[in-house]
């Protein structure tokens, strides 16, 4: 996977400050056309507008607000760990604007850069010139929070994740493989990797693809806005998935009793993100919540993260219900109340990014920012948020890091958005 540039001084901020919100509504799939999904819900939608994409950006280097300061948040076990060092000091370039909620973002080795629009461009970016790839999606789906969506690349394979709604089939979330041809004029589709993915009216439709060493990937489904489906393991929805590259089942002896074979860990309500960790391997879930808490979650194979909203589908409910689920996986890091409306997040590798090296970037859409968090193998000890993102861009969707230990950004505002760059001045 690749790595992300803005200028600022970086410090550790006190407060992870977010209005409270409450879920929209969308219509239901069927002819596929763009709908309005308001933010102000806190939920990954966002307002869609016909904005043209594709434009390149300027390239210059911003100054972003920030300077170190004593009030910086931090954990009960900075005590015991001693304070933390300066964060680094960063660039945060825009590298193209005029986009229209890019949602992923994945990197070549020429330096190309594809990105993904929800609305359902695909474009390729080098050297100043942008190009869109044709793509066969005619029956995609674009509503609220579905639409295309997450990528993975492996060779000249790029995996898409996205909304489906063809006039003769029930309308899903879906993955699915293409070749891109030397030029990038086309990806052509090859095969259907996953389908039957639960898609309502298009909240909750997950779609963040990981790829693994091995060559299967990982893929983080959304609930669609269902209550029966986190804790049904017959649905893929509100799960984590791992599947081998023609779709069956990656590890079938990892999946819950009586699962689906290609289920990993279940109970969750809107997977957005999913990073590994250098070193361990381990994975990480960065999951989209309801009214009381956004959530950081350690994968655990065959595991229950315990969300369960019904009846009625409540989002008053805890995202891990101990109650219900004793034995449900307790978060490794939760926003509490105010959420954030978490999303994209990728480890931080590479000196530069000094005491910052290791730690999860997350990204997210309410919050309008970044939180850092540093970690002790797998425990969170502190956390921190990027002044340099803090409100300037707007809403943050994806964070992805390259091989250079750059992060790559997208902003999700539904007019106007952006990929950025981000790199640590060490």
């Amino acid at each position: 996977m690749t790595r992300p540039s803005v200028t600022a001084a970086l410090v550790l901020l006190a407060a992870l400050g977010a209005a409270g919100c409450s879920p929209t509504e969308t219509p239901g799939p069927g002819s596929g056309d763009a709908a309005t999904d308001a933010p102000a819900s806190g939920e990954a939608g966002d307002q869609p507008d016909d904005t043209a994409a594709g434009t390149t950006g300027s390239g210059a280097t911003t100054e972003a607000a920030g300077s170190s300061t004593d009030d910086g948040a931090t954990s009960d076990d900075d005590s015991a760990a001693g304070a933390p060092s300066a964060p680094p000091e960063l660039d945060v370039e825009v590298v193209l604007d005029g986009l229209d909620i890019p949602w992923d973002v994945a990197l070549r080795p020429d330096g190309t850069v594809l990105v993904t629009e929800r609305g359902g461009r695909l474009l390729a970016h080098r050297d100043g010139r942008t190009q869109e790839i044709g793509t066969d999606l005619e029956h995609l789906f674009v509503s609220g929070e579905a639409g295309l969506m997450g990528m993975a690349l492996d060779g000249d394979t790029l995996y898409l994740c996205h909304a489906w709604a063809p006039p003769d089939a029930p309308p899903d979330v879906r993955v699915t493989a293409h070749t891109l041809a030397d030029d990038l004029t086309t990806a052509t589709l090859e095969e259907v990797v996953v389908d039957g993915i639960p898609l309502t009216s298009g909240r909750h439709s997950g779609c963040r693809l990981l790829l693994q060493d091995d060559g299967t990937l990982l893929v983080g489904t959304g609930d669609a806005a269902d209550e029966a489906n986190p804790q049904d393991l017959d649905s893929l929805g509100g799960k984590v998935l791992h599947v081998r590259s023609d779709g069956g089942a990656a590890d079938p002896g990892s999946a819950p009793p009586g699962a689906d074979p290609r289920i990993l860990t279940y109970g969750h309500r809107n997977v957005q993100g999913l990073a590994q960790q250098p070193g361990t391997g381990e994975v990480f879930s960065v999951e989209h919540g309801p009214d009381v808490d956004d959530e950081v979650n350690l994968l655990q194979a065959g595991a229950n993260y315990g969300w369960a909203p019904g009846p009625g589908y409540d989002e008053g409910v805890p995202m891990t219900d101990l109650e219900r689920f004793p034995d449900a996986v307790e978060a490794v890091w939760s926003s509490g109340d105010p959420t954030h409306a978490t999303s994209g997040a990728a480890f931080l590798e590479g000196d530069a990014w000094g005491a910052w090296e290791g730690a999860l970037a997350v990204a997210e859409l309410k919050g309008s920012g970044m939180t850092v968090l540093t970690l002790d193998g797998q425990d969170v000890v502190d956390e921190a948020r990027v002044p340099g993102l803090e409100g300037t861009y707007g809403r943050l969707r994806t964070a992805v890091l390259d091989e250079e230990g750059a992060l790559w950004v997208t902003t999700s505002n539904g007019g106007d958005d952006a990929v950025l760059r981000v790199t640590p001045r060490g």
